[in-house]
């Protein structure tokens, strides 16, 4: 058993030969897992790492060596959105066991990339309306709200994510709230052992725990099965599994592939916006600043698919928000062929993990890293391409999380004025996606 949460700690991705430099501690089978656990989180772990022995390091998993790269020049070196497949994608796939479209050619990776940008577009195009009146809804109901009653983002902007990620990727059967609540159950009983039970292999050790987990795993699956053979050969496309029932992948394919997108779209999507909702409570000026562009770009006009990207200050301060709150500090990528970073040799099929939490806080590449959001949001303007290229460009996920926030925040903004709640502390839990420990509050008056 214990060999077994070791393996899933890998993410259950096979890793051979020995790389770069070892890192030398717990020389057991267990490798650095007690390191790990010991401080608290992969991301802690991997920060520590990198600021011992440098932007290129190596760790055990096990008995298996694991290569991380923890500085945006070395990224640069191994990233290559037009061959691989995305790194996010990757990592969860491997955690939930699933194998289809992690590894392949490079033709197969091009071609999966663009369909899935396929699929997000068609979708953000073709629901931009259904999107933009459940925003709408919940900016009503904080609309409504006495001026000193607090709101709290995480219920709220969590509900809404599920919601949009739903409909939008799934199709009408999910406009039915029943429907919504029962995903929302598999999904939060799924995502609370990724990254948590396999870390110190916990789960295993508790049959409850994994009975639970492997309960709603399948139970999420068949759901989705249902799905795709109730869309298949539909007249209809809007959602996001049309255009994967439409391609040459099978109905295995098609089911994990929209596990994936749900699990992270519904996570990523919620936790952009809470923090960005929570760092403009923060900040007046910037607040002021977006509602400017929103008069500038829009008028009186709402926003639409086709001005988002005309929104450049709204872009930025999402950037920002990545930056500062490390989204996802952590991604991984399987090495398709034997491959180099710097004068380091990484072999075939070996585990190369982003510590992007440990990129987004590095003083080389950012004027002040440590500062709080509202002091330096305009560091996100010198370094746009840099988080584009490892977020949007290469993840459905942020595509698709970009837009809602950027909706949620050109809602809020245009009608309300964010307000922080005095003497909150807001600290984050170190997961595979950046959340808040705690509900995070605020409140919200009326523009006049």
């Amino acid at each position: 058993m214990l060999d077994f949460a070791i393996f899933a700690v890998t993410f259950v991705i096979i890793l051979v030969g020995a790389v770069l430099y070892l890192y030398p501690v717990s020389q057991c089978l267990d490798g650095n897992l007690q390191d790990i656990v010991n401080r608290g989180s992969l991301h802690e772990f991997l920060a520590s790492l990198h600021g011992q022995f440098g932007p290129v390091a190596s760790f055990w998993f096990g008995g298996r060596p694991v290569v991380s790269l923890g500085s945006v020049d070395q990224l640069r070196q191994h990233i290559n959105p037009n061959r691989t497949t995305d790194s996010f994608e990757t990592m969860l796939k491997s955690l939930l066991g699933y194998q289809s479209g992690t590894g392949g050619g490079a033709t197969e990776a091009v071609m999966r990339k663009k369909l899935y940008e396929s699929a997000v577009n068609n979708t953000l195009e073709k629901n931009f309306p259904m999107l933009l009146k459940l925003v709408e809804e919940l900016v009503g109901k904080w609309q409504s709200f006495p001026k000193d009653q607090h709101t709290p983002l995480c219920a709220h902007l969590l509900g809404l994510a599920m919601k949009a990620v739903t409909q939008l990727a799934l199709g009408d059967r999910f406009r039915n709230d029943a429907e919504v609540i029962g995903f929302r159950k598999n999904h939060e009983a799924i995502w609370s052992e990724i990254g948590k039970g396999y870390l110190d292999g916990s789960m295993e050790k508790s049959s409850i725990r994994k009975e639970h987990y492997e309960s709603a795993l399948a139970e999420m699956e068949t759901v989705l099965m249902s799905v795709a053979k109730d869309r298949k050969g539909q007249r209809s496309q809007t959602a996001f599994v049309d255009t994967l029932l439409q391609s040459n992948l099978t109905e295995r394919q098609v089911m994990e592939d929209s596990m994936v997108f749900t699990l992270a779209g519904c996570v990523i999507t919620a936790n952009l916006c809470i923090w960005a909702v929570h760092f403009l409570s923060t900040s007046e000026e910037v607040q002021e600043k977006l509602h400017q562009e929103l008069e500038d770009v829009l008028g009186s006009e709402p926003v639409s698919l086709d001005k988002i990207p005309q929104l450049r200050y709204f872009q930025q301060v999402l950037n920002e928000t990545v930056r500062t709150a490390k989204l996802t500090p952590i991604a991984a990528r399987l090495q398709e062929n034997e491959g180099k970073v710097d004068q380091h040799i990484i072999p075939k099929e070996t585990l190369v993990i982003y510590a992007l939490g440990v990129v987004l806080q590095d003083a080389d590449t950012w004027s002040r890293p440590y500062k709080k959001w509202r002091e330096c949001h305009y560091q996100a303007k010198k370094n746009v391409g840099l988080l584009l290229t490892f977020y949007t460009t290469i993840s459905p996920h942020f595509r698709f999380a970009y837009t809602v926030a950027t909706v949620v925040l050109s809602t809020v903004v245009r009608q309300l004025k964010l307000h922080q709640v005095k003497g909150q502390v807001v600290e984050a839990r170190s997961e595979l996606v950046s959340t808040p420990k705690d509900d995070t509050w605020i409140t919200v008056s009326r523009r006049s």
